[in-house]
């Protein structure tokens, strides 16, 4: 490429040749400059706007300010908004988990005093030397978030742990444990004994109470009546289901109270004492059969 500079002040022309790439270069500071103009342009407008004093500029300033403060101020809005959603989700699962806490307290035997429900934790210790900082609003929002985890995770925990005391305290309930009547004294143990009709040794399936005609029995467990009627060798007799294969027997009563198909609970009254059926004189003739098994009812009793 020629470049012909032509002037009065010469007697002639002067020529310069360019090269190829002598002309790309000069092309390329020509794109690059404005540019370069264009981001110094920015950078001032942007970071040293304000110290201009120029009302144009100032006014740009205050307007740029105010559009990122109201964006600023929306997005706390919607953060708080999303945050006040979560701990209102909280404090439910908290009431949920007092009231469960209490209910398992009532179910294990442990008074709500122990815990104290619904009163704030004692909290303290020495302030630490290492240094501290403010939670930042995404720090916040994941600590409410893996909080909010942990309170289901041991809702769903406590849920499980009160189903199975519920079914221990069930079992417990439905257990042939107590005494069937509150007086009286052992005429007869369980085993093997001279049968008071023949004079033969011969086994005795239960446990008889010597008491007087009219006495209540009661059921030394809750369960389902599976039967209350006359029965032979028993007289008037009463059978509870107490579910998982145990049953409970009551023999020589002159009275039934109850019928079959009726749920019944321990220490209800279920009948009266008589000397019906194969009986020497009034007593009750109680049994603990397990899948039909004869079992010792002593092993099962216990005092009160």
């Amino acid at each position: 490429m020629n470049i012909i500079l032509v002037s009065g002040k010469l007697a002639k022309g002067k020529t310069f040749t360019l090269s190829h790439f002598q002309v790309m270069g000069m092309g390329a500071v020509l794109l690059v400059f404005p540019l370069l103009m264009a981001i110094v342009f920015t950078y001032l407008l942007l970071f040293h706007a304000a110290d201009i004093p120029h009302p144009y500029l100032q006014s740009l300033v205050l307007s740029a300010q105010r559009t990122e403060g109201a964006k600023n101020q929306v997005y706390l809005r919607e953060n708080l908004n999303a945050m006040a959603v979560k701990l209102g989700q909280m404090q439910a699962h908290v009431l949920r988990l007092d009231s469960l806490g209490e209910r398992l307290a009532k179910l294990s035997g442990i008074g709500n005093q122990e815990f104290g429900f619904g009163k704030e934790p004692g909290q303290g210790g020495a302030e630490s030397s290492l240094p501290s900082h403010d939670l930042s609003m995404r720090e916040f929002s994941q600590q409410l978030n893996h909080l909010m985890k942990d309170l289901d995770s041991r809702s769903d925990q406590l849920g499980v742990m009160e189903a199975m005391l519920v079914q221990k305290q069930a079992k417990k309930v439905a257990m042939p444990s107590s005494r069937p009547v509150s007086v009286g004294w052992h005429s007869s143990n369980f085993g093997y004994r001279l049968d008071p009709f023949t004079g033969k040794r011969a086994a005795h399936e239960g446990v008889d109470f010597m008491a007087e005609i009219g006495t209540p029995i009661y059921a030394a467990g809750g369960g389902v009546v599976v039967y209350a009627d006359n029965y032979a060798g028993y007289g008037n007799m009463i059978e509870i289901d107490h579910g998982n294969g145990l049953t409970s027997r009551y023999a020589h009563t002159s009275k039934i109270l109850t019928k079959a198909g009726d749920v019944v609970m321990k220490g209800q009254k279920i009948g009266l004492v008589g000397t019906t059926g194969r009986s020497t004189g009034p007593h009750l003739h109680f049994e603990v059969r397990l899948h039909g098994t004869p079992q010792n009812p002593e092993l099962y009793l216990h005092p009160g």
